[in-house]
């Protein structure tokens, strides 16, 4: 039986906060705006639901992202939460992937890209930012939802994965 290893966050236990952050698992989603340079994607694992009504949901780019600033202030974007299947998108998307170069891909009416085949899909409007650190905290305005049979994406301390239902 392992013991348990306690800290207090600061500059010289970085590493050790990132690694007990990581035993908690998460889905992956990509987010997709419309820019004035085109469309992009963003790879996140901070989504999370906020509030039923009004329908809420949160996200949280980082500041140091080459892309923060065009996802910061987008009016509009489309969360795609990912099937397990789907970890081809996390490389297109990441931070050095080809984006959405070559892809002919469907738009919702306020001209945001959709990713086809995606678990779950949420068409938001943005309703507010707070700062949250290193991370701006999005909160959009769920205007349509999407979604379809099949199991996530998972991600947990450091490794994509699937989900297997306890027995």
């Amino acid at each position: 039986m392992s013991s348990e290893t306690a800290f207090t966050p600061d500059a010289l236990s970085a590493r050790a906060f990132r690694d007990a952050l990581g035993c908690f698992a998460t889905g992956i989603t990509v987010v997709t705006i419309d820019s004035a340079e085109g469309p992009m994607g963003f790879v996140a694992n901070s989504f999370s639901s906020l509030s039923m009504d009004p329908p809420l949901v949160l996200w949280s780019p980082a500041r140091a992202s080459r892309r923060f600033r065009f996802f910061a202030d987008a009016p509009h974007y489309v969360i795609h939460v990912l099937a397990e299947d789907q970890t081809d998108w996390i490389a297109r998307f990441g931070r050095d992937g080809g984006g959405f170069s070559g892809l002919d891909v469907p738009r919702n009416s306020e001209g945001v890209p959709l990713i086809p085949g995606a678990l779950a899909r949420f068409d938001c409007a943005q309703h507010g930012t707070h700062d949250g650190g290193d991370h701006l905290i999005i909160v959009g305005r769920v205007l349509r939802a999407a979604m379809q049979e099949g199991a996530p994406l998972v991600f947990s301390r450091g490794r994509y994965g699937q989900f297997l239902p306890a027995a």
